[in-house]
């Protein structure tokens, strides 16, 4: 769980680093989900990342009104998850490739997850 509480550190101080190594692994991936999710009165688009060796998971939602969020998931001691948010600014947000913004707005608006080949969104 230390490991976890860096990550959670790192999210606070440089939200902007996490923000770049989740698009690098997302970037090499050869396809990338975008997840529509919903929980009581929110709705929002995430990729995620995982680190199974860690039992770490990281993504990037984007809510209603262009807010976009790092989130950070992972399993304390007690094997209960834990999930941490912090919301993003633009010097964050343009670490994101542009073609995965539209996917990510795409799938807010329609409610519905895609899977886009991983190539696709370095443009």
């Amino acid at each position: 769980m230390a490991n976890n509480q860096t990550v959670e550190e790192l999210a606070r101080k440089e939200p902007g680093t996490v923000v770049g190594k989740i698009m690098e692994e997302v970037l090499q991936k050869k396809a990338v989900d975008v997840h529509f999710e919903e929980e009581d009165d929110q709705q929002w688009a995430i990729v995620k990342v995982h680190n199974e060796e860690e039992d770490l998971e990281l993504g990037i939602r984007l809510y209603s009104g262009e807010k976009w969020a790092l989130q950070i998931g992972y399993y304390d001691d007690e094997d209960e998850f834990i999930e941490r948010l912090q919301p993003l600014g633009e010097s964050e947000i343009v670490l994101i490739p542009g073609t995965l913004q539209k996917v990510m707005r795409k799938v807010l608006s329609g409610e519905e997850g895609l899977r886009v080949p991983g190539n696709l969104l370095l443009k």
